[in-house]
């Protein structure tokens, strides 16, 4: 063994990937398999009490929901899943009626005692209430309030004031069951983008009831439905392990897509794969790696079928953003897109220190906002793999306006020290570093993780306050405790990226919505204004006035700046050669479906 081949081993040994290959050397020679990591660490895989990104789209793969988004279609289409066509709404938008296709089965499973048990219209209602259910503490209920589907949230309140189980059996005026196979929502206020929730299979996919009373507090370890794959094995925050549901319908890959005429990709995928049946592999195996050089290592020794280019090796991969040669030569692919999401830090707004609403805390936030150095970060460790944001809404979602300039995209330390010496944080013991207008001291506690990608990080935060005479606490963490952390209030302030959901700006202003607070609001943000904008804003047509009402909450956020937006990332994702089909989904999560694997050309494990 080289010495170059000796210290890949050992940074691919340390990072425990030893087992998934062990697992792989198991399968039939012929099995197709898509390897690949997540940076970070699922949390589990219950619909309704998920929220992170990487847990979201494991679940995204076993759960259907009633509408899907067509994987080719650009920039979106939503079309029918397991739902019977599209469904039947009301004028004022307030009545939706779907019937389930018949003859869908959940995946085998003991809960069902040796039964096939049939998807039926039922399973959406309950996979609906769970998120109610004071028992679940949903991390998403706020968002599901909101689309006010009647009864559903006076259940709850039942259960919380009565200290009582919730009431499944409870009939819901806004959730009634016609019959077997169809479904009825019956909505307080108009929701004109409903059928956007409606294709969320990640939170809303259909979930039976005997799985969840079969299981029990260990749920998020056993999630059974109707999707093209099921959960083999899971090693908490090392590895995931799909397979192809073998009850999966019969689905055929032309049946489910529909590029644009002009999408030459689009439709090339299409010619190639028609008549393929979905899934086109049998197996999915992803590490969990938090460590940049390890993810990349495998996937140049060919351990590992697709990776994300980690910015730390983006300057050698992309040079000028182009495939590096040498990678080219290989056959490697390039799949690259502005990605819809944008990155941020918040405030806790129930912090004594940096939250608050009186003008001395909102001229303390923003000239934290004022003083970081976004274009250094996209130079530097973003490597140019990022464009510059200005507010929450995500390039490809509604409401996103390329040219739009706002004070919170600011970079400027002479004015944030400015603002800081007009309202009173002065350094007044000459030890270089401000105190808080009433003398205390000023430390500002940042949460991190122990990578090398975040320490470049932590640097450019300390580099950034040094300069405004702000003493900055770093405090590292893994990333799913820094989550439980968060979502109790117990930080100060935490960086982290939210990818969209759905084509609409909904879902970003959701996680700044008050009754949210605890739950996907990390922030703890609480406007009156604002909270009555989004309650509005969901039930208006796109439009003029659903975008004046868009800016008034960017301009309420850039005022009271309970979080700084930084940047929406470049994502590059390259592919071996002997990946087929593949296409990053704009929104949806799914995509293992839609790959093929040439089993021939793909290296055996060593």
């Amino acid at each position: 063994m080289s010495r170059l081949r000796r210290r890949e081993f050992a940074a691919l040994a340390a990072a425990g990937l030893a087992a998934p290959w062990a697992v792989q050397a198991e399968e039939p020679q012929r099995a197709k398999v898509l390897r690949y990591a997540f940076p970070i660490a699922e949390t589990g895989f219950d619909p309704a009490q998920i929220a992170d990104l990487y847990s979201r789209t494991v679940a995204a793969h076993i759960f259907d929901a009633l509408y899907m988004y067509d994987h080719l279609a650009r920039p979106f289409l939503v079309r029918p899943n397991v739902a019977e066509g599209m469904p039947e709404v009301s004028a004022d938008f307030r009545t939706w009626t779907i019937r389930v296709k018949p003859g869908i089965y959940f995946a085998d499973d003991p809960a069902f005692k040796g039964q096939r048990r049939e998807l039926v219209a039922a399973d959406f209602a309950y996979a609906w209430k769970r998120h109610f259910d004071p028992a679940t503490k949903s991390p998403n209920v706020a968002g599901f309030e909101e689309e006010r589907v009647l009864g559903v949230s006076e259940l709850r309140e039942r259960a919380l004031k009565d200290k009582k189980p919730l009431d499944y059996d409870a009939p819901v005026e806004g959730l009634r069951v016609l019959d077997r196979h169809t479904l009825q929502f019956r909505l307080e206020q108009p929701r004109p983008r409903f059928l956007y929730t409606l294709a969320q299979s990640d939170l809303i996919g259909a979930v039976a009831r005997e799985v969840v009373e079969f299981y029990g507090d260990q749920i998020m370890a056993h999630p059974v439905g109707t999707g093209p794959f099921k959960l083999a094995q899971w090693r908490r925050s090392s590895l995931i392990v799909l397979e192809r549901n073998p009850g999966y319908r019969s689905v055929r890959y032309e049946d489910v897509v529909s590029p644009a005429p002009d999408d030459a990709e689009g439709q090339a995928l299409l010619a190639r794969f028609s008549g393929r049946t979905l899934p086109m592999i049998d197996r999915v195996e992803v590490s969990i790696i938090e460590v940049g050089q390890p993810r990349w290592l495998a996937f140049l020794n060919q351990q590992f079928d697709l990776v994300t280019v980690p910015l730390e090796f983006a300057g050698a991969a992309l040079p000028n953003g182009k495939l590096a040669p040498n990678l080219a030569k290989r056959g490697i692919a390039l799949h690259r897109i502005v990605n819809p999401d944008r990155t941020l830090f918040y405030f806790n707004m129930e912090d004594p220190v940096v939250g608050g609403y009186t003008p001395e805390k909102v001229a303390l936030r923003r000239a934290i906002a004022l003083a970081t150095d976004v274009n250094r970060e996209i130079n530097g460790i973003r490597r140019g793999q990022a464009i510059p944001a200005q507010s929450l809404v995500a390039p490809g979602t509604w409401g996103y306006d390329p040219q739009l300039k706002l004070e919170g995209g600011d970079y400027d330390p002479a004015r944030a020290m400015a603002l800081l010496d007009l309202y009173g944080y002065v350094d007044r013991d000459g030890d270089g570093w401000r105190e808080q207008p009433d003398g205390s001291p000023l430390t500002i506690e940042y949460a991190t993780q122990p990578d090398d990608l975040s320490r470049q990080f932590d640097e450019l935060w300390k580099r950034n306050l040094d300069r405004i005479g702000v003493r900055l606490k770093v405090l590292k963490g893994q990333w799913p405790e820094q989550l439980k952390m968060a979502r109790a209030g117990q930080l100060m302030i935490w960086q982290l990226g939210y990818s969209a959901a759905s084509p609409d700006v909904q879902d970003g202003l959701g996680i700044l919505y008050g009754p949210a607070s605890g739950g996907q609001n990390l922030a703890r943000f609480r406007n009156a204004r604002f909270d009555e904008i989004y309650r509005h804003m969901n039930g208006l047509p796109d439009g003029p006035e659903r975008q004046a009402l868009l800016r008034e909450c960017q301009l309420i956020l850039t005022a009271l700046m309970p979080m700084k937006y930084k940047v929406h990332r470049i994502v590059n994702d390259l592919t071996q050669p002997w990946v087929l089909g593949y296409r990053r989904p704009l929104y949806g999560l799914q995509f293992w479906q839609y790959i093929d694997i040439d089993a021939a050309r793909q290296p055996r494990p060593r």
